[in-house]
């Protein structure tokens, strides 16, 4: 199903979908739908038991017109080079939605992590690290977590750089832990845009978020914060999931209690709490206020989306609608508002955190946060005036209007050269 649709042609889709309502020509169009760059590699690496191993690896750096590219490394068997092209394509106009100086890039390496050791992992890391080495910096591209990397991979990431480049250079990656120049409220950031951006839905359709039911596909780290940061405000979680399935119970799941599960067991399935259990594709389907998809992208599919039976949708992953579900969410009336601004925090945060690396000055965890709620609601506000302003189909299509023309200005100020 849903393994079919290809993430570049879906961004492509969207572009073009965006397109035909600001004044750009053709030609500046179709650069900005395909990268600039991308690096790809094969890592040989030696195995705990002596023998070698080699892995791909891709680095896309989609667009710099209003700064280094920004964006994640994942790990994960299916990451390939198109995957990683859409995802820096996205960090482009997610970074723009939100008006932060950056522009977008993505990498990966394709690779199960569950089956390697930590000693084997690091050697990975830092094999990849070195192949970067050329193409980041602190004022070139800016990597961060992603699918399977965290702080750890970070932080041999900057050692690396730093060791090879005979340097200190804390901003040259991002999402590292405190103690190696990391940022507070960084771990919870991704979650929490998208419970602002909920938030700011649920009052600008006029909704209550107080009793309202919420379903969370996927109970990584945005979508289990997510999930907690709504029950805070009053949300009932009435579902969630992770690769294992499905928990439901009609009378609210208690969000922490789940992760401690997960935790402990490693899913979410056979939680106490649960009255049932269900598949994913189950989940997507219910009769909630508010869906939350937290996994991988393209989870919705045209086909699936004629079931979906949510009110609103909030995309806390990349991408998990493919344009064909959005054509029939669309019509359907069902309100989606797009990854690019719901699961921004991430690079947002990022950013502070960048910002705090250059200047050797750190935040505490108040002001972080009380600047990532002050971006995320000015940026939902541009949303919703262009989609008032320009008549849009929906709040995706502004999303992308926004962001296109940010990045359409910034690059005919800059000029083509040469």
């Amino acid at each position: 199903m849903s393994e079919q649709a290809n993430p570049f042609e879906s961004l492509q889709e969207q572009i073009d979908d965006a397109a035909e309502y600001i004044d750009a020509s053709p030609d500046v169009l179709e650069r900005l739908k395909h990268p600039e760059r991308v690096l790809e590699t094969n890592l040989s690496v030696e195995m705990d038991d002596g023998s070698i191993e080699v892995f791909k690896a891709f680095r896309s750096q989609f667009n710099g017109d209003r700064g280094p590219y920004k964006g994640g490394i994942r790990y994960h068997p299916n990451v390939s080079r198109d995957e990683v092209k859409a995802l820096s394509g996205w960090m482009v106009y997610k970074t723009a939605v939100v008006d932060i100086p950056y522009g977008g890039g993505k990498g990966g390496i394709v690779i199960d992590p569950d089956e390697y050791s930590e000693d084997e992992l690091e050697r990975i890391t830092r094999s990849f690290a070195k192949e970067l080495r050329p193409i980041i910096g602190e004022d070139r591209d800016i990597p961060a977590p992603d699918v399977n990397t965290g702080q750890r991979e970070m932080n041999w990431i900057k050692d690396t750089y730093e060791t090879l480049e005979n340097t200190t250079a804390p901003g040259v990656i991002t999402g590292k832990a405190l103690d190696s120049g990391g940022s507070e409220g960084r771990v919870e950031a991704t979650g929490r845009s998208t419970m602002l951006t909920a938030r700011e839905a649920f009052d600008y359709l006029g909704k209550e978020m107080e009793g309202a039911s919420v379903a969370v596909q996927g109970y990584g780290n945005a979508g289990w914060i997510a999930a907690k940061l709504l029950e805070n405000l009053g949300a009932k979680i009435v579902a969630v999931s992770d690769s294992s399935g499905a928990i439901y119970n009609d009378d609210g799941l208690h969000a922490i209690d789940v992760k401690d599960h997960k935790n402990e067991t490693g899913s979410v399935s056979g939680y106490a709490g649960a009255s049932e259990e269900m598949s994913n594709e189950d989940l997507l389907t219910l009769d909630v206020d508010l869906l939350v998809p937290a996994a991988l992208e393209n989870a919705i599919d045209g086909d699936l989306a004629k079931e979906v039976q949510a009110d609103v949708v909030v995309e806390a992953a990349n991408g998990p609608l493919t344009p064909d579900a959005d054509d029939v969410l669309t019509e359907r009336d069902v309100h989606v508002f797009p990854d690019i601004l719901a699961n921004a925090g991430g690079v947002t945060v990022s950013y502070f955190e960048w910002v705090q690396n250059r200047q050797r000055f750190y935040w505490d965890e108040e002001r972080v946060n009380d600047e990532l709620e002050s971006i995320i609601v000015s940026s939902f506000d541009d949303l919703t005036n262009a989609y008032e302003e320009h008549d849009l189909p929906n709040f995706r299509t502004a999303a992308y209007v926004v962001a296109l023309q940010r990045v359409i200005d910034a690059y005919e100020e800059s000029g083509n050269w040469p």
